[in-house]
């Protein structure tokens, strides 16, 4: 099969969404399936990368790490023509997604979209954020969803959220896997002695990317309440981005910087052994649709400590592999990693065996067959006109979509203009 992936985040930025689709794209050309990226150009992108199409863009967009594609290179048609897509996977509902909306309608192809993100909790980085900004972001996404074939959701909680706010297309609920063979080999005495980190220290950590839609401030003044109760304990964050400084900032206010520990970004086999080095994983952001930092964390027999959201609750649960709060509250934060911290051994061991046991659940080869097998459902399903009428075809198909895109657009803007303070998104099927 030749699957054609769209988006607006690849490898080498730093993200779930961009770690999921060169996760799928390895995952399906291992298993003899050819695959084209289109993404936008990132800094430090490799000059030769085999089936990947770089859009022209502007980087580090508003001041953040993600690229805005600018209109599309020369060749595009030339290079989809040649790789000849059996399926469109895109993984957003903006920018390249339109691309692939319109590349699927002109060779009347499948279309199938990944819903990585609740995307209203992103309108930060944009120029001009309001809540009509993000009841904006909401409508057009679910408007997207619904000019899709079908669309896949990471979690049981997300796919709930989405037919509550009106998607009425085909929903399959396919998380995103993990490849065990890192965490099998990670060595997380060796990480502990690299960093300077003591054997008997309690080493909480995080990994990801430092972004305001993480919640790390209030991730890291928990943290820093827990650790001025205990001398031993230290925090690892392992990742790049804007809400760096926040964090140096509020350890600084506790006067514990020599207690935590910035390492910047690591390769595939250092993150596992960052993991497997750690006593317990911190989580406390809202914006997850699935997390996969949770799952790798679990990949290394290391429980988390999260906050109750989209995507969080169909892997952490209460007892089994960590603790799960159901509110954000410092007080209660800290409770648990106390309850961590005091855990007897024989408990702490039941612990980290139930997150190996629930990271199984996740494996790579699982989710890439269950996303194979959607497609080829897809393609049994999907009817294409007469070759006779393929021209004619072509062209009233790409203006159909083109009016199908200005109308989700207009339909959003609508929403979001007419829309009452507070965000509150629309229920039920229109």
């Amino acid at each position: 099969m030749n699957i054609l992936m769209v988006t607006n985040t690849y490898f080498p930025h730093v993200g779930g969404v961009a770690r999921s689709v060169q996760s799928y794209c390895d995952a399906f050309r291992q298993m003899g399936h050819r695959v084209l990226v289109i993404a936008p150009h990132f800094e430090n992108a490799p000059a030769h990368e085999p089936e990947v199409l770089r859009f022209p863009s502007i980087e580090h967009f508003h001041h953040s790490d993600f690229s805005l594609p600018l209109p599309a290179p020369v060749g595009l048609h030339r290079t989809l023509d040649d790789f000849a897509p059996d399926i469109v996977h895109s993984h957003h509902p903006f920018l390249l997604g339109d691309t692939a909306l319109r590349a699927a309608a002109q060779r009347q192809l499948p279309m199938l979209f990944t819903h990585h993100t609740m995307y209203e909790r992103y309108t930060h980085y944009l120029p001009i954020d309001s809540e009509r900004v993000r009841r904006f972001a909401i409508e057009l996404a679910v408007g997207y969803c619904n000019l899709c074939d079908a669309v896949v959701a990471p979690s049981t909680t997300l796919a709930d959220c989405l037919r509550t706010r009106g998607v009425r297309s085909l929903i399959e609920i396919i998380p995103t896997g993990i490849d065990p063979q890192p965490f099998e080999q990670a060595d997380g005495p060796a990480c502990r002695r690299k960093l300077g980190i003591p054997e008997d220290a309690f080493l909480l950590g995080y990994l990801g990317r430092l972004s305001p839609e993480k919640n790390l401030s209030f991730l890291a003044r928990a943290v820093a309440v827990f650790m001025r109760q205990h001398p031993r304990a230290r925090l690892l964050l392992a990742g790049e981005g804007p809400a760096r400084e926040d964090v140096q900032n509020i350890f600084s206010e506790y006067r514990l910087s020599d207690r935590l520990h910035l390492v910047g970004l690591l390769d595939r086999a250092e993150l596992a052994s960052a993991y497997r080095a750690m006593d317990g994983f911190v989580f406390a952001s809202q914006s997850e649709t699935q997390g996969m930092v949770l799952a790798e964390a679990m990949a290394a027999g290391t429980p988390v400590i999260a906050v109750a959201a989209s995507g969080v609750n169909d892997i952490v649960r209460d007892g089994h592999n960590g603790r799960l709060l159901a509110v954000e509250n410092t007080a209660l934060f800290v409770d648990a990693l106390n309850w961590l911290l005091e855990l007897p051994p024989a408990e702490r061991q039941r612990l980290q065996q139930g997150a190996l046991a629930t990271a199984a659940e996740f494996s790579m080869s699982r989710s890439a067959t269950r996303m194979l097998d959607l497609y080829a459902r897809l393609q049994a399903g999907h009817h294409k006109s007469l070759p006779d009428h393929k021209r004619w075809t072509t062209t009233l198909k790409r203006l159909e979509e083109e009016w199908k895109i200005l109308h989700n657009i207009s339909h959003a803007l609508a929403e979001a203009l007419r829309a009452e303070p507070g965000l509150q998104p629309r229920e039920g099927n229109e």
